[in-house]
């Protein structure tokens, strides 16, 4: 887990994982920072500030992405479901499988609170899901496949795999597996009136 300088790339302040452990995801509550592993099925609490430790938290699935909703963890295992956790027990108390047109969409990964929905990109593809979080409905997609044409270093790169929102200042910042950039994105509607 790294804080780094978005205009230089400096490296702030790092915070290692035991070698035992793949980290997946992150979100962040007030001041503390929730890190998902991926097959591990443990969560680390740091502090904000420090990168100190200050909790833990077993889950009863691998850990693909995680995000913050203001109320509850949001959680993606790789699956079309999502799983919402209680921020002080990490307990389960809702699950809502995701769904485009009535069909589940699965590889749900990395996830980010976003203008109220639940942005999720699908593994494996340059396409990102806006989700209603009431009802686990699509309600448009964020197609990202011209990014790859972007990457300075493509046989090192992989998949899209992280998403970013600063809503202080309303910038949505995405990048994936090795990539060598970070990008800021704005979205615009397409052609069927969909973002």
């Amino acid at each position: 887990m790294r804080k780094v300088d978005l205009a230089t790339g400096k490296v702030i302040k790092i915070r290692r994982l035991p070698n035992r452990y793949f980290g997946e995801g992150i979100a962040r509550k007030r001041n503390r920072i929730v890190l998902l592993t991926w097959q591990e099925r443990v969560g680390f609490v740091y502090d904000l500030e420090t990168f100190r430790l200050v909790g833990r938290f077993r889950y009863g699935t691998e850990g693909w992405g995680v995000t913050y909703d203001g109320r509850r963890f949001v959680m993606s295992d790789g699956t079309a479901t999502l799983r919402f956790l209680d921020p002080r027990t990490f307990k389960v108390v809702k699950r809502l499988v995701v769904k485009d047109r009535g069909r589940p969409v699965d590889r749900l990964n990395e996830l980010e609170f976003v203008r109220g929905e639940i942005f999720a990109n699908v593994w494996g593809t340059g396409l990102i899901a806006r989700i209603a979080p009431e009802t686990g409905e699509v309600v448009g997609w964020i197609d990202l496949t011209g990014l790859y044409a972007e990457i300075e270093a493509p046989g090192k790169a992989d998949v899209l795999n992280g998403i970013a929102y600063d809503a202080e200042r309303d910038r949505l910042f995405v990048t994936g597996k090795y990539w060598p950039k970070l990008f800021e994105i704005r979205l615009v509607p397409a052609g069927d009136g969909r973002r």
